[in-house]
C-alpha cells in the first residue's frame, strides 16, 4: 500500500496490530524488477499459520446454495 496520509497509516497499523499482522514500513516504492519478483513470490507463497476465522468455505457454499422455498415459486 502507498499513502502519504498519516491518519490512514495510523489506522492501517492499528488494524494490523488488532489482526496480529506483521507490518514492514518502507520509505521507497519498489522499482527494481528483481525486487518486484521476489516480493511477488513472497506474497504468492504466503502460508497462514492458523485456522481461517471464516470457517469452512465449502460448507458455507453448500448452505447458501441449498434448495429452499422462494416467495415467488408458489
Amino acid at each position: 500500500m502507498k499513502t502519504n496520509n498519516e491518519n490512514s497509516i495510523a489506522k492501517i497499523i492499528a488494524l494490523a496490530k488488532k489482526l496480529d499482522v506483521l507490518i514492514e514500513q518502507r520509505d521507497k516504492v519498489v522499482e527494481d524488477k528483481n525486487e518486484k519478483e521476489e516480493l511477488k513470490k513472497r506474497i504468492l507463497n504466503f502460508k497462514a499459520t492458523g485456522q481461517s476465522s471464516f470457517g469452512d468455505a465449502a460448507e458455507w457454499e453448500r448452505n447458501e446454495r441449498e434448495d429452499r422455498e422462494l416467495p415467488f415459486s408458489k
